[in-house]
């Protein structure tokens, strides 16, 4: 969905309350909410093995920020794989527009959010951000599907689901060049399932 990184800094500011209720009292004291979100935005980095990433802030504002985030595609797109497990997740990245509504001032108002992604709902594409910073220019994690494949040999018959994932950072025409890698992605696929599905295990994320 549309992008705010007040937003973010709020949602990380009401989660961070509750984490630092689980955390020591000596360590929940040193740190304010944002803080303990954002360690545990790296502690789950960490896991994933997104060895060449560091969060410092639930926003990723690079610009006249110490230290200086950073991260890389790879690292990128094994968040995304870990994220796009969750269906709440896969359903929020997926829509084109949400009307949300909220109280001020005593007054019931209504705002649409709208999906920055230029490419959501075309080429089988399902979400999932785009992004922009002053260090990182234009950003975009594409998450793309096909009907899952049905191969039978003799009795035994075996479905492989089809997704395919573009991360493109630091891109001059993000929409553009997301559509050109995913076409030339799906080529890849198609030639890959045809000789065999093999697989380098020094290759897998």
């Amino acid at each position: 969905m549309q992008s705010d990184n007040i937003a973010a800094y709020t949602l990380a500011h009401h989660v961070g309350s509750q984490l630092g209720s689980l955390l020591p009292s000596d360590i929940s004291s040193k740190l304010t909410p944002v803080d303990a979100f954002v360690a545990q935005m790296n502690a789950l980095a960490k896991q994933l093995k997104m060895e060449r990433t560091r969060f410092v802030n639930p926003h990723g504002i690079d610009y006249k920020v110490k230290p200086v985030p950073y991260s890389t595609a790879e690292d990128m797109a094994r968040l995304t794989r870990y994220a796009m497990n969750k269906a709440s997740f896969r359903f929020y990245v997926s829509q084109k527009e949400r009307q949300i509504s909220f109280d001020r001032a005593g007054h019931r108002l209504n705002y649409m959010l709208r999906n920055t992604n230029e490419l959501l709902g075309k080429m089988g594409i399902d979400g999932v951000k785009t992004g922009l910073s002053a260090r990182a220019g234009q950003c975009l994690i594409l998450y793309a599907n096909r009907e899952s494949e049905v191969v039978r040999q003799g009795q035994q018959e075996t479905v492989y689901p089809r997704h395919l994932m573009v991360v493109l950072l630091g891109s001059s025409n993000r929409f553009g060049e997301g559509a050109a890698l995913l076409q030339r992605g799906w080529q890849l696929y198609d030639q890959w399932a045809a000789a065999g599905r093999l697989a380098d295990p020094k290759k897998l994320l």
